[in-house]
């Protein structure tokens, strides 16, 4: 850990974002580069984890050292803290490494007291600044630093706003403010049984302390879930002299993108305020103006604070999304940072700014999170439908693409319907930070208030989800749970309707679908993509459709081919039952005869439509009774049928079977290579199957390779006795055939044995696909499906475990079999091919790890496959970064 704990801005650099958090980094590179940044501190976010690692006591000499630093902004100043004729007052804000807009807390206006206020009333002869300043002060503090429910200030507030017949705040007359002061205080006393702290020193310590608390606030954990940030980065705190937006109509505060999040287009784009602090543009407290009309109100100040983030784009090679503030003609920038774009705006960016030449094309594959291509191919509204449909208002398309679902008024309900499997649209007034956990599994958010820039819109966009913001001609009571049209209709908790984020339009019902187009940015950058990675991607595809899809989407290859799917269609599957209720292997030979020639088919059009390309056949790996009908209905259904005197002789039989294969660990049982070579007559179906349509594709001069997968060895002698029967039935036809085809026998490494047995397994195996749905399962002693459903989410949220190892892989134990399965079996067969096709080969975190241990592609299903791509070459960007700088 590092011995110091604060830094003055002036101390640090952009290079010290894990010690100073992204804000704190951000506004030390600023300052020294000479731009107009209020001057402040940085507390370490090691200091935050030490808070927090002793039960959240301040550490010892703390406070001692932010006194020492504070001194020093107070000589660049020429203000004192707590000083009655001259005072300094601060805001004290969060900031972790990776930017989480709106998750942690925010106190301003800190160090104003009945004392301070009165010094700051002589230097400005502003009495209605002095108490608006000082009544949003006692609001954050209350609520942020005493826990005080925000909404109790607010009711005194509406109740003065109703009294004197205004509707916003900045109409509320001078005495309506000092009486709000008066209120305020009360209110704090009353709820917290003290007087409102007025040292402020005592002030600044405990809105530090929340700030390092609001780390692990709810809403903070659930966004670090949802976009897997590690919860040991902890959050830095910035004491940063205020100025104030506040002062009158020729101040102002506001929030800018250096291009549009939304579209990516080159255009400088936000939002702002006369005469308001910056809690009211994000907040949706007043409705803003759009950024460019300051160019008309203070074109001067418009021009120079231009100048200023087309110069922060260019130095940190990224748009970025700034706040300023503008005190009595004086331009201030209140930080910087990368900003959250959408997908589409993310192509966009990335593309124009190579083009443009500020940026190289491996910066600009780093510019694009691989899960927002995702996003890109995800289903949009048919014209035609949404001309039928009717609009029954508009709002501003604060994050684009298309949403149907119920509307939900409570972000609880909407969290518990989505996790039901309900499509939900989260409508709200306003969403704030603590909306999070509903916002997340919404399919959209619509909000009455609020701008482009507003939580709800910045959130969204992060997340990729439709957003309405600002749609201020409907009327949503929450307390009634409904939303009145412009026209006057009511529409309830749970009517359908339909957000366009693009347009800002909200539909009434549900509008069809429609698969996307991708433009030339997304070609152009994914084209990038393969000039720089090395890690092969394929795809995990069952049919002909899936695999044209995914050759489509740049896969080289299929890397799974689940037969078990073929068995399922309905034409087969009666075929497949009588294979499995037949008791002699005469009958079982007899039902697989007449699936041969659908499995023939099945495996020639797949391998045509890879036009040569490889494909991976996992051979048949779940347990017989899956295609079997459940045994409890059948039970019922036997006894229905008996009661009624109906002939039940053939349901009965067929659930003696269902019985007679029913297994306390089906997962654990007679299932994979132990079903091969129980019956080893289906494997031979099946790869007599294979190398049928191999061969007789070949002879059409069409090239196939196939790669037969051997599943669930845990033995070495499972894949020997296994890979020598089935071989002989590839050297039969292709003997018969009169062709020899390229091919190989491998394995699937899904059990802990395999993987620490490996150089025995390589012996026979050609290559490795590790399954690490399985492998995870196994290693962890998990069942997936109850494992997700009863505990593996409060295990995260309480931070038992990073992640979800289901979703991202486990590095440290899955990962480390995986490891040694590679050197094991490279010290048998050095050219071993080596694979991964669980849904970890779609994450891109899992991507990065399978490129660092050596794997030669990753397979994943066909609509990840632009992910994987991406994530590769980001692999190896980051391989040669780390190279050159272990070479410095």
């Amino acid at each position: 850990m590092t011995q110091k704990r604060v830094y003055l801005f002036k101390e640090g650099n952009a290079g010290m974002k894990n010690l100073l958090g992204g804000k704190g980094a951000n506004l030390a590179e600023m300052t020294n580069a000479g731009l107009p940044v209020p001057q402040g501190l940085t507390i370490t976010t090691e200091t935050c984890l030490e808070y927090i690692d002793k039960g959240n006591q301040m550490p010892a000499g703390l406070m001692d050292e932010v006194k020492e630093a504070l001194a020093d902004v107070e000589k660049e100043t020429g203000k004192k803290f707590g000083d009655a004729s001259n005072p300094l007052l601060v805001s004290v804000r969060s900031g972790s490494r990776l930017s989480m807009p709106g998750m942690m807390e925010t106190v301003l206006n800190l160090g104003l007291n009945d004392q301070t206020m009165q010094g700051i009333l002589k230097l400005t002869q502003n009495e209605r600044f002095v108490y608006d300043s000082y009544r949003r002060f006692l609001t954050m503090f209350g609520s942020v630093v005493q826990d005080i429910e925000r909404d109790k200030f607010e009711k005194i507030l509406d109740q003065l706003k109703e009294k004197e017949g205004v509707s916003l705040d900045t109409e509320v007359s001078l005495d309506g403010l000092k009486e709000l002061v008066v209120k305020y205080k009360e209110l704090v006393k009353k709820e917290t049984g003290s007087e409102f702290p007025q040292d402020p020193y005592t002030q600044l310590q405990l809105a530090i302390e929340a700030v390092f608390k609001s780390w692990n606030i709810p809403r903070a954990i659930a966004y670090r879930n949802h976009y897997k940030i590690d919860h040991r980065y902890g959050t830095a705190v910035n004491v940063q002299t205020m100025v104030f937006g506040n002062m009158g109509d020729d101040s102002a505060t506001g929030v800018s993108f250096t291009r549009n999040p939304s579209t990516g287009e080159n255009k400088f784009y936000g939002e702002y305020l006369t005469n308001a602090q910056g809690e009211d543009v994000v907040a949706g407290i007043r409705t803003p103006k759009p950024i460019s009309e300051l160019a008309e109100e203070m074109p001067a100040l418009y021009n120079q604070y231009v100048e200023i983030a087309q110069k922060l784009e260019r130095h940190y090679k990224d748009i970025q999304d700034m706040e300023f503030t503008i005190e009595r003609g004086k331009l201030y920038i209140l930080q910087t940072r990368n900003g959250k774009r959408t997908a589409q705006a993310a192509l966009k960016i990335a593309v124009d700014m190579e083009e443009e030449g500020i940026i190289n094309k491996e910066r600009a594959i780093q510019l694009v999170d691989p899960n927002q291509l995702y996003q890109l191919l995800l289903p949009s509204f048919d014209p035609e439908s949404k001309k039928q449909a009717k609009c029954i208002a508009k709002g501003l398309n604060a994050s684009p693409g298309a949403a149907v679902g119920k509307i939900i008024f409570d972000p609880t309900e909407a969290e518990e319907r989505a996790k039901a499997g309900e499509s939900v649209i989260l409508v709200r007034i306003e969403t704030c930070p603590d909306d999070i956990h509903g916002m997340i599994p919404a399919r959209g958010v619509l909000t009455s208030r609020g701008g482009m820039t507003s939580h709800a819109a910045v959130v969204a966009r992060g997340m990729g989800k439709p957003c309405v913001a600002g749609c201020e001609i409907v009327k949503i009571n929450l307390e009634q749970e409904t939303m009145t049209s412009p026209e006057g209709k009511v529409y309830k908790k749970d009517d359908i309707i339909s957000l366009d984020g693009a347009t800002g339009e909200v539909f009434e019902g549900s509008i069809k679908t429609i698969d996307p187009q991708m433009g030339g940015d997304f070609e152009k950058l994914l084209s990038w993509a393969d000039e720089i990675k090395t890690l092969a991607v394929r795809a995990n595809a069952d049919t002909p459709q899936d695999a044209l899809k995914a050759m489509e989407l740049g896969a080289k290859g299929i890397g799974l081919c689940r037969t078990e799917h073929m068995f399922m269609e309905q034409d087969r599957l009666p075929v497949v039952q009588q294979m499995i209720i037949s008791g002699t292997e005469k009958a079982r030979k007899e039902a697989l005869e007449k699936l041969l020639p659908m499995q023939y088919q099945d495996f020639k059009d797949m391998f045509k439509a890879l036009k040569g390309l490889p494909m991976t056949i996992r051979l048949l790996d779940p347990p017989l009774h899956e295609f079997l009908p459940n045994k409890e209905e059948l039970i019922a259904e036997v006894a229905e049928m008996k009661a009624k005197s109906q002939d039940a002789s053939k349901k009965e039989e067929l659930l003696e079977t269902v019985l007679n294969l029913s297994e306390s660990n089906p997962m654990m049982g007679l299932r994979g290579c132990r079903l091969g070579l129980t019956y080893p007559e289906i494997n031979e179906m099946q790869v007599r199957a294979i190398f049928e349509a191999a061969c007789d594709l070949k002879l059409e001069g069409i090239e196939v390779k196939p790669e037969v997968m051997i599943p669930l060895i845990g033995h070495v002698n499972e894949l020997k006795t296994a890979r020598k029967q089935l071989e002989e039935v590839a050297q039969q036809v292709m003997s018969e055939k009169g062709v020899e085809i390229d091919y190989q026998f491998g394995t699937m490494i899904e059990i802990p044995r395999a993987a620490l047995t490996a150089e025995q397994v390589a012996e026979y195996a050609e290559f490795f696909s590790f399954g690490t749905n399985d492998l995870t399962q196994m290693t962890f002693g998990y069942s997936r499906d109850d494992a997700e459903g009863k505990f593996l989410n409060n295990y995260v949220e309480q931070q038992i475990l990073p992640t979800n190892p289901f979703e991202t892989l486990d590095q440290e134990g899955v990962g480390q079999l995986m490891e040694m399965a590679i050197a094991k079996g490279k010290s048998q067969r050095p050219n071993i091919k080596l694979g991964i096709c669980g849904e970890h080969g779609g994450d891109p975190e899992s991507v990065k790890f399978c490129h660092r241990i050596g794997l030669n592609y990753v397979s994943c299903s066909p609509f990840r496959v632009p992910v994987a791509r991406l994530a590769a070459a980001q692999a190896t960007i980051e391989e040669q970064t780390n190279k050159t700088l272990v070479i410095r």
